[in-house]
């Protein structure tokens, strides 16, 4: 039968058009790495993305070729975003803060033919480059730096690469299930895998994850990604702003909460995105420079469950709204946001706050379910615990440079959560697979613990874990970290738990620590933490304090 109606290919370039064509005017606020505040819009973005796609075409980078970068939220990145995928080519973000030997091994899994670097990156890319064999063109992100050439042969330099190109190229025409961009998980053990992103499906996550039942952006919003954009793309929000033509506040490498408050006061930002290590550090820069941030009304919160305390703070004291989102890189990332049912609306504010713990709902696009450890699927009834899978259309199926399909025998995708599902879809990890304490047979959730611990207002953050047990197998260890010149002890961490949660599930200890390890994304690495105090209840153990 005949096709009655139009199909056109859902990629990039597509959005690239769009938003120059009708927001050209639209700001594009950018904090650069060496702190100067630049003004652009989306149209000299888009013009500067053509002018990358056609010099890198010039310079004999091939479609599909990987061109990687390592950089922070600025205008040169999103402009890379853009030229690199519209051109054909993939985009590969890497994250700055790994180890050197995982930037090799990444750059080499995904064979990068190019790398665009951050200036402060130049003497470590100098120095792994002869371990990087693919790599053909190493770019600095800005003007030409003599200082800069001297320490890495054949250096070329961003501004004068585009220089070369043309502002009128057009996008080629390129299936929508051909790669546009990839990034790599950031798992704690064993290497980092990568997880390949076509045009159709960052189209499909664009769209769902601007419902009004998702981010909501519009052309009316400023929006500012806290996230950096080498973090799942910064959750999909440089194609969401693109889509609907909002401003966009990129805010540098400086992601302090003093220097949010004051970007979030000057660029009048409505809706920003982070982990909540970013939303601690913005109420102490809030108390800090006492900026007016009355412009902000939602803030959407992923990485880690947010402390309860947290959104009440934010709610009462500068009235804004913290959203749960979650997901992770194999989803793209949106897999659920909390946003109330229209039964919710009347429902008291404490009703409605409890409601807003979970970490939401799956969009159209996305479907959850739950299965014991013999994968048996289970109900979702809101109390029954297990192991969350998700399929979608922007779900991974198998990791980049893998054989093996990473989904189950009947095609979901395990995503190492404990979790419920109640019958409305509302979605609560209760705990990593790997984290989650087992104390004779029962589970402790460690979320739950943490998030006790952290409303004490002298608690920074807090981190519990599983520590052995002689006669339980494992219990519960919090790890706290205070704040600045303020005293707490560990009995008075211990009352907190008092009538909130069973006497059994109470910690066994509290210890203190100066900061909590955190990884490459923001998150506590338990990990280490496992590794230094999992013993500290073990009778043959010397007791091991924080030093």
């Amino acid at each position: 039968m005949q096709n009655s109606m139009m199909h056109l290919p859902l990629v990039i370039g597509s959005l690239a058009d769009h938003v120059e064509r009708f927001h050209a005017a639209t700001e594009v606020v950018s904090v650069e790495t060496t702190g100067e505040v630049t003004r652009t819009g989306w149209g000299a973005v888009i013009g500067n993305a053509r002018r990358l796609a056609s010099a890198l075409e010039m310079h004999g980078v091939m479609q599909g070729d990987r061109c990687g970068t390592i950089a922070w939220n600025t205008r040169r990145h999103l402009e890379i975003y853009f030229g690199v995928s519209g051109g054909g080519m993939v985009c590969h973000t890497l994250n700055p803060r790994l180890a050197a030997e995982q930037l090799v091994y990444i750059v080499n899994d995904a064979r990068d033919r190019v790398l665009f670097i951050d200036r402060g990156f130049v003497p470590t890319i100098a120095g792994l480059i002869d371990q990087m064999p693919t790599v053909k063109m190493v770019v600095m992100m800005g003007a030409r730096d003599e200082a800069l050439a001297a320490q890495l042969d054949g250096l070329q330099f961003y501004d004068e690469l585009i220089a070369q190109g043309d502002a009128a190229f057009q996008w080629p025409q390129i299936a929508e299930t051909e790669p546009s961009s990839l990034c790599y998980t950031s798992g704690t053990t064993g290497h980092p895998k990568g997880v390949l992103y076509t045009h159709r499906s960052t189209l499909l996550h664009t769209l769902a994850g601007n419902s009004p039942d998702g981010l909501a952006l519009s052309a009316r919003d400023s929006v500012m990604p806290a996230v950096p954009m080498f973090h799942v793309n910064a959750w999909g929000v440089p194609y969401i702003a693109a889509a609907v033509g909002a401003k966009l506040v990129l805010p540098g490498p400086k992601l302090d909460g003093e220097s949010l408050a004051r970007l979030i006061a000057a660029e009048r930002v409505s809706l920003a995105l982070g982990v909540p290590t970013v939303w601690l550090g913005l109420l102490q820069g809030l108390e800090a420079t006492g900026a007016d941030v009355s412009c902000l009304k939602r803030a959407m919160v992923g990485g880690t469950a947010l402390p309860p305390s947290m959104i009440a703070e934010f709610r009462d004291r500068y009235g804004v709204d913290l959203v749960h989102l979650w997901g992770m890189t194999e989803t793209s990332p949106l897999g659920t946001v909390n946003q109330l049912l229209q039964k919710h609306v009347a429902l008291p504010p404490e009703a409605q706050a409890e409601r807003r713990l979970a970490q939401g709902r799956p969009p159209y696009g996305v479907q959850l379910r739950l299965v014991d450890s013999a994968g048996h699927v289970l109900p979702h009834d809101g109390v029954t615990q297990g192991e969350l899978q998700i399929r979608g259309h922007w779900i991974v199926d198998t990791y980049y440079n893998k054989d093996r399909s990473a989904l189950t025998f009947d095609g979901w995708f395990d995503t190492g959560d404990i979790a419920t599902i109640d019958p409305d879809g509302y979605m609560v990890i209760r705990d990593r697979s790997k984290d989650i304490i087992k104390s004779g047979g029962e589970w402790i959730s460690t979320v739950e613990l943490e998030n006790i611990a952290i409303a004490h207002p002298a608690v920074a953050n807090a981190a519990a874990i599983a520590a052995r047990h002689p006669k339980w197998d494992e219990r519960p260890v919090v790890i706290v970290q205070r704040h600045l010149r303020m005293e707490v002890s560990e009995e008075e961490i211990l009352a907190c738990y008092k009538g909130k949660v069973p006497n059994w599930q109470i910690p066994d200890r509290v210890l203190f620590i100066d900061n909590l390890p955190l990884g490459a994304t923001g998150k506590v690495v338990k990990a280490r933490l496992r590794e230094l105090y999992g013993e500290v209840l073990m009778p043959e153990t010397a007791e091991a304090e924080p030093a």
